[in-house]
């Protein structure tokens, strides 16, 4: 394994953490797992995290990609995208080009970049249905950059696993604990984490059937408790990231058992 000396990572809601909670009103998520097992197989690493909810991609780029270059790190995560496909103004080209500049400008600092691609997430969530275009193109545009910087892509959407709803939180747009926890492994193993295996592809045992009455009751929590605030939210133009400040903006020395 190569030693990792300094870890960033920087993106939006799944970078933070959402949805695994670490039982102190915040949340730990896979870039805090990574860490912890970089630091666990060869003794510390320094750690930072700026990622932050409702961030677009650009809006990494603009906000998150200077401090993070100026960390010197040599191992970066750069993974945003689900806030670009949610709006009307969705643009696969330019977020190719954020993407890739990025990707490059760690890469150029001496940084090995790790991303990932997003599952179909329309078993999880019928609605996705009418975004699938979008995420197909935004997955494409993911590997092209990557083909062009050298980034090391985790392609989650040619695994069917990924898309097990018993791995995604109850708002259907972030991964449950379980979830953080197999994205973890995954990129632990992309990097060369000795330990790490492909364990976190196999498939979960089969799931008991819900029926029609169990699916309707789904839907209606889920329209009343995470479509409608979203609508409501954004037709005001507001963000789930207002106020929101990066978790770990500074490295921070992560120790074996830290987590």
């Amino acid at each position: 394994m190569p030693r990792y000396e300094r870890f960033v990572a920087i993106g939006d809601s799944t970078v933070e953490g959402l949805d695994d909670p670490d039982g102190h009103g915040g949340y730990h998520g896979w870039a805090n797992r990574l860490a912890g097992r970089i630091a666990n197989a060869q003794g510390s690493v320094l750690y930072a995290n700026l990622g932050i909810r409702g961030r677009t991609t650009k809006q990494v780029r603009d906000e998150q990609l200077a401090p993070a270059v100026a960390m010197r790190p040599d191992l970066a995560a750069v993974v945003s995208g689900t806030n670009d496909l949610l709006r009307s103004s969705f643009d696969a080209e330019a977020l190719r080009a954020d993407v890739e500049a990025m990707q490059r400008a760690l890469v150029d600092a001496g940084a090995t970049v790790v991303t990932f691609t997003l599952p179909d997430l329309s078993p999880i969530m019928p609605i996705a249905r009418m975004l699938r275009g979008r995420l197909l193109r935004m997955n494409d545009a993911i590997r092209a950059a990557a083909a062009e910087t050298g980034a090391i892509v985790c392609d989650f959407a040619n695994w069917p696993v990924a898309s097990d709803a018993r791995l995604w939180s109850p708002d259907r747009l972030h991964a449950n604990s379980a979830g953080h926890a197999r994205i973890a492994e995954a990129l632990a193993e992309a990097v060369g984490v000795p330990g790490a295996t492909r364990a976190w592809a196999e498939p979960l045992a089969p799931a008991p059937a819900r029926g029609l009455a169990g699916f309707l009751a789904d839907e209606g929590r889920w329209l009343r408790g995470y479509l409608l605030p979203w609508l409501w939210r954004h037709a005001r133009g507001r963000s789930s990231g207002d106020g929101i400040r990066a978790k770990l903006p500074a490295l921070t020395r992560i120790e074996i058992g830290a987590w």
